[in-house]
């Protein structure tokens, strides 16, 4: 069977919100608004983290911002479970859990094991069953590649997916969730690893051109949705990883993760991290149902 080489389809971004003034600075004067981690609620508000401020923000579809908590951390990406509660990966922290009705927040897990703690969150994906994927990327790179990929399992026990990947990222499942996609940001490059084999090989699904990928998202079609900060735009690759899409930054170039939303859940929202925008824009194929929606 032969495959067409697709036409790139290139569309550009408009800027949904931006963070307010009044929230734009913390309370000792330094800057906020480094945003990433965004996710869509049941009643269609977006929710995202606040690196630098260590908030988790709650932006309504006519762009009301509101802030659901400001803690002592560094959050660093955020799912929702479908109970309504936020799951973040918190590089200082671990992983935590906030009640978006009550602005609870605690801490769910610290480290691997007891008297170890994790070398820095950073993403995390929910399967269909209620496990928990998420990557503890920390300081990892070419010259380190000890990043890990756990899985938190439903019952509470916590599994190594892989442990020497070069700086892991976001990751998000396939379709039939027995692979996984994996940003791997100091290799300039997206792992697919394979759940059904009992070694968990990892092979390389696309490579980019430049400093390399952050938050990954699937659509209905089983696309890979990638988001590329420092080239500043999004990327769509195919199943067998041929570029389909890009869209464009109409902010700055850090373009750091992505969620789809809207009615028809076929807008792509985008944080962009320069200046503190959320950006929207529309596609054709609608993104893949998360966990939160189930």
């Amino acid at each position: 069977m032969t495959y067409p080489i697709p036409t790139l389809q290139t569309h550009t971004s408009e800027i949904f919100t931006k963070i307010p003034d009044h929230l734009a600075k913390r309370a000792n004067g330094q800057r906020a608004g480094f945003l990433e981690g965004p996710s869509i609620d049941r009643a269609g508000n977006l929710l995202c983290v606040d690196i630098q401020a260590g908030r988790i923000y709650r932006i309504s579809m006519d762009k009301q911002w509101e802030v659901l908590v400001e803690y002592d951390g560094t959050p660093n990406g955020l799912k929702l479970h479908k109970d309504g509660r936020a799951f973040i990966a918190d590089r200082k922290n671990g992983l935590m859990v906030l009640d978006t009705a009550t602005g609870k927040i605690e801490n769910v897990l610290s480290g691997p094991k007891a008297g170890e703690r994790f070398k820095g969150l950073n993403d995390l994906h929910f399967a269909g069953n209620g496990d928990l994927y998420f990557t503890d990327q920390g300081r990892s790179g070419l010259q380190d590649p000890s990043g890990h990929v756990y899985c938190l399992r439903d019952n509470g026990s916590l599994d190594t997916v892989i442990a020497n990947a070069p700086s892991p990222n976001g990751l998000v499942l396939s379709k039939r969730e027995n692979a996984l996609y994996v940003a791997v940001t100091r290799a300039n490059a997206v792992w697919r690893i394979d759940l059904d084999d009992p070694a968990k090989r990892a092979g390389l699904f696309a490579t980019l051109p430049c400093a390399g990928p952050d938050g990954v998202a699937l659509d209905d079609d089983g696309n890979v949705v990638v988001a590329h900060p420092t080239l500043g735009g999004v990327w769509v690759y195919s199943r067998i990883g041929l570029p389909l899409h890009f869209i464009a930054t109409s902010a700055g170039e850090m373009t750091t993760n992505i969620a789809f939303g809207g009615t028809d859940n076929k807008t792509l929202f985008v944080t962009e991290s320069k200046t503190g925008s959320i950006l929207c824009a529309r596609l054709s194929t609608a993104g893949r149902r998360m966990f939160s929606h189930t």
